[in-house]
């Protein structure tokens, strides 16, 4: 597999390097060579096909010979032991990408990431250093995912005080590999420390440092495993498909983009945003204006410049045309997606997220807009997270509390293993030297 920089300037790589650098010396993103239909055996196969049997085909057919069958199987049979199933709720489907450890779609990109990097470093003679900034649901994903890795340690900065109790505990009660560092202070410190260790000559003489950035291709790869599985559980798959997707980086339209060029028959792509409607704006407009975010409910999605909308434009050669043709777009702001999950709870008894209900939607828009009957078409949503992760914007909402699934109370009664410090790089650098 060969990959280049939507810059067009850094050389070319292969997936190991890719993998392993995650961003090109130029500043672009990484793209396969080629994106081609995968073979008619698949499809005809597809309907027997288990999530971990369809995944190793999905990812063979990418990454080609650069991984050994044996080994991309093994990734893979360890990476997904939970399910995608895909739900009805009223005239839609929701694909449900909350069953992994930390109830987040991202449990798809940072679990396959964590065991590829650990197979690409067998036999290297140094550690590499995992450095990940989060305000929540990123150090939780890229905690488990890279939980008990061999040859890698991961350390997680986070804003004391500025997480939910129960993102905090999903990645402070794990131990092993795994190093949680309490900031005192923002997100934007501990984001500025990561900047300043990667960017430090003498951190990077004397320790191997990477980072599990979602814009990394290895995410992307995954995610676009889930398309495949939501057709494979629909029932006519003779009607049209359409894939509702809350959108904020848009690495998960993205990896929709990936599945369709691969031959999944995807009628059109809805992107769906909150406020910060950049994608939206540029849709109407043809003009890409990135601004500075705005906080909204939905706070996973709040991206003022979205990092994949340079791969996006380098499938579609920067033709806005050909991006109204598969994509439509929509905006909703925190009221909207408020009165949504509400409505859809007194409904149909089914709790969204404020992501997955800004996706619900983008679902409802475009249905009502294009005169669709829902009854002859097939109308799939993506979800982001369960929703006790967001209980404290969700329950006052439904009117009553979240059940807290089985495996998160396991989590919520471990013990807060982390160590605080203050917002100093020096403090920091001395630390990451001598742990």
């Amino acid at each position: 597999m060969k990959l280049y920089s939507t810059k067009k300037i850094a050389p070319d790589v292969d997936l190991k390097e890719a993998v392993l650098k995650g961003l090109p010396a130029d500043n672009g993103l990484y793209m396969p060579y080629e994106i081609k239909p995968i073979d008619a055996a698949f499809w005809e196969n597809l309907p027997t096909y288990s999530f971990t049997e369809m995944a190793f085909h999905v990812a063979k057919h990418l990454i080609g010979a650069a991984i050994s069958d044996a080994d991309l199987n093994m990734i893979i049979q360890r990476a997904y032991n939970f399910d995608a199933p895909l739900v009805k709720v009223g005239d839609y489907k929701i694909v449900e990408l909350f069953d992994g450890p930390t109830l987040a779609f991202k449990d798809f990109g940072a679990r396959f990431m964590g065991r590829l990097m650990g197979h690409f470093l067998k036999g290297n003679d140094k550690e590499v250093n995992i450095l990940v900034a989060t305000s929540g649901d990123t150090g939780s994903a890229v905690a488990h995912g890279f939980l008990n890795v061999e040859g890698i340690k991961v350390t997680i900065l986070y804003p004391k005080g500025k997480v939910s109790d129960i993102q905090e505990k999903q990645f402070t009660t794990l131990g092993a590999n795994i190093t949680a560092v309490e900031i005192d202070g923002t997100f934007d410190d501990c984001q500025a420390l990561v900047k300043q260790a990667f960017l430090d000559k003498t951190l990077n003489e004397k320790l191997t440092l990477s980072s599990a950035n979602s814009i990394n291709i290895a995410r992307l790869i995954p995610q676009s495993f889930y398309y495949f599985y939501a057709y494979k559980q629909v029932e006519n798959k003779s009607l049209p498909l359409y894939f509702s997707v809350p959108s904020g980086n848009f690495g998960n339209l993205t990896a929709g983009l990936f599945a369709k060029k691969m031959g999944l028959p995807i009628t059109k792509m809805i992107a769906a945003n909150n406020s910060n409607a950049i994608f939206t704006h540029y849709h109407k407009s043809g003009i890409f204006e990135p601004q500075r975010s705005v906080q909204t409910i939905s706070n996973a999605m709040d991206v003022g410049n979205p990092s994949n909308f340079a791969r996006m434009m380098d499938l579609y050669n920067n033709e806005i045309e050909k991006v109204r043709a598969e994509i439509a777009a929509y905006a909703f702001n925190d009221e909207q997606t408020a009165t949504c999950i509400k409505n859809v709870a007194e409904k149909y008894a089914y709790v969204l997220c404020p992501h997955t209900a800004v996706g619900y939607l983008g679902m409802e828009a475009f249905v009502a807009d294009n005169n669709i009957n829902p009854a002859e078409s097939n109308n799939i949503i993506l979800s982001t997270a369960h929703p006790v992760k967001f209980g404290d914007v969700v329950e006052p909402l439904i009117g009553k509390k979240v059940e807290i699934p089985e495996r998160l109370q396991n989590i919520i009664n471990g013990k807060k293993l982390s160590i605080p410090m203050a917002p100093d790089f020096t403090t920091f650098k001395e630390w990451l030297l001598n742990k």
